[in-house]
């Protein structure tokens, strides 16, 4: 086998030669800056969010944290962790042609490095300098029921101090929003009243939206697994019977960001987007084969952007005065 060929002598770093600029088109799709992990197996990470991007007509601008040939969920794995100087020096690459200001707005998920979190909340502030507008759906991924806490020390006080207020959107499970909230929740209207204790008044505040998914607190169904939307003055509720499925395929809140992210940008009303990305959620769970560890994301496909039954959100809990 040859050796790999040496890099042209007038090879530089993007940003020392920024050629031209990649300007928006009549018509052209949403961008989504997507940083996140990336799998060459499964669906996790960027991995889960970017075919569902697309099929809902968004374009992801995906930038990969880490590059590993699989998720932990088949067990060993080899590839690397990249540093926050690597998403750096891509940002700056699309920086130079044109295409980190035209993103309307950002994902992220699971962080493997505090430093790569603030790499991310410098790029949505850049952003949003120039669009005021811009939506960062944060997936505050920390752990999960009977996983416990499975990120690095810093992560979760990361996600607290710095994330919490940049982000637009945050879409914990219920154990990653107890985190956040610093105590169990007994009842949906606790968790509605503590989901409004975290919301922001302005960009840069806090969220206007955050959707706690799997929730099951004691005054729900057992049979039922339920999702909760919450803004400054409504509240609506998912439920979905409950899949029995062990172990769990990997990537379903990242799938879930992703679809619901891709339904708010195309417009749709936020009990709506929420309603579409967990029929679509469920669905993929509901076809997926007991003992594997992927959503059937492409064999099932269809499901994401027409899912073949609907669960709607209804309003829940009194609106805040």
């Amino acid at each position: 086998m040859s050796a790999a060929a040496p890099a042209p002598a007038s090879a530089t770093p993007a940003a020392a030669v920024p050629g031209p600029a990649s300007p928006a088109q009549a018509g052209d799709p949403p961008l989504v800056l997507s940083i996140q992990s990336h799998v060459a197996f499964g669906h996790v990470g960027n991995d889960a969010a970017m075919l569902p991007l697309q099929l809902l007509g968004i374009q992801p601008v995906a930038v990969h944290t880490v590059q590993f040939s699989n998720h932990t969920g088949y067990g060993e794995f080899k590839g690397q962790v990249f540093p926050p100087a690597h998403i750096a020096d891509v940002l700056d690459g699309l920086r130079a042609r044109g295409v980190l200001q035209r993103c309307t707005a950002v994902l992220s998920g699971y962080l493997g490095d505090a430093g790569v979190g603030e790499a991310i909340l410098a790029a949505v502030q850049e952003i949003r300098a120039a669009r005021p507008a811009l939506r960062y759906l944060c997936d505050p991924v920390m752990g999960d029921v009977g996983r416990g806490l499975f990120v690095r020390p810093g992560i979760p006080e990361f996600l607290r101090r710095r994330a919490l207020a940049q982000a637009s959107i945050i879409t914990p499970n219920q154990y990653e929003f107890e985190l956040l909230h610093g105590a169990p929740l007994a009842s949906v209207d606790e968790a509605i009243a503590a989901a409004r204790a975290l919301l922001g008044d302005a960009p840069g505040t806090g969220p206007s939206l955050i959707v706690v998914t799997s929730l099951r607190t004691p005054d729900l169904p057992q049979d039922r697994l339920a999702t909760l939307a919450v803004t400054g003055d409504a509240a609506w509720l998912v439920r979905t019977p409950y899949v029995d499925l062990q172990p769990l395929p990997n990537g379903m809140g990242d799938v879930f960001s992703a679809v619901l992210l891709g339904h708010l940008l195309r417009g749709a009303a936020t009990p709506d987007a929420v309603s579409g990305a967990v029929s679509s959620l469920y669905a993929l769970v509901s076809r997926t084969t007991p003992g594997q560890r992927d959503l059937p994301l492409v064999a099932c496909r269809e499901q994401i952007a027409r899912p073949s039954e609907t669960f709607a959100a209804e309003p829940v809990g009194s609106r805040a005065r």
